[in-house]
């Protein structure tokens, strides 16, 4: 599969769910020409379950998410994430962590676009937490960019814990300025300088207030 130009899957939902959703919300988006043509990764805030659903609305090319692995163990959701190309991500496990970094580079070594939420885990409590190092280590070991993004307003949609997402409501999107990571400077010094400048990138796109410690990882 060429996962630049995304699997059928993918182009299905979006070709279905992109003008009722246009209908349904009102979207503002600021920045989207600093989406990369080639490959790129998309490092968000993340304040809803409809946060992958707005950013891959608003970007031209397919995104494949890391998303968290028991949504692939779910009959009801498996479906929808494997025929989109999402990648699992098994939070807690080194192992899965590897697995899912090296699928990930696969799809940026073939042009495509990966969507990573760097806080590890949606946010219960508003603010914008610690960034975990996977976005840097990907920008690291492809060479891809790292393009900041700040989600507003998607928790008013459909917040931790709500069943059903709210219609009506307004989202915006933002995209920021590119940040590279030279391969050759990928100690764990420079991974974490990367990260931090990125996390207070999203804060300022998103305006959450940030804080220095890791969110607390809830499976529901």
């Amino acid at each position: 599969m060429d996962r630049a130009s995304g699997p059928n899957g993918y182009r299905l939902a979006k070709a279905l769910l992109g003008r009722p959703l246009r209908r349904a919300y009102g979207i503002d988006v600021d920045g989207a020409e600093r989406v990369p043509v080639g490959p790129g990764i998309l490092a968000a805030n993340h304040r809803s379950f409809m946060d992958s659903v707005f950013l891959a609305l608003v970007v031209d090319r397919p995104v494949s998410f890391l998303a968290k692995a028991e949504y692939f163990d779910r009959r009801r959701t498996a479906w929808i994430f494997r025929s989109t190309g999402q990648i699992p991500l098994r939070r807690g496990s080194p192992a899965g962590a590897r697995r899912a970094l090296d699928a990930a580079l696969e799809v940026l070594a073939e042009g495509g676009v990966v969507g990573v939420y760097p806080e590890g885990t949606r946010s219960r409590d508003g603010m914008l937490h610690r960034g975990n190092l996977g976005a840097a280590r990907l920008a690291a070991a492809s060479g891809a960019p790292i393009v900041p993004v700040g989600l507003i307003g998607t928790e008013a949609v459909q917040a931790p814990g709500q069943r059903l997402p709210r219609v009506g409501k307004s989202v915006t999107v933002r995209f920021g300025s590119p940040l590279r990571l030279d391969p050759r400077d990928a100690n764990h010094r420079d991974l974490r300088d990367t990260t931090d400048r990125m996390m207070a990138d999203i804060a300022t796109l998103c305006r959450q207030e940030y804080v220095d410690r890791y969110s607390k990882l809830v499976n529901a």
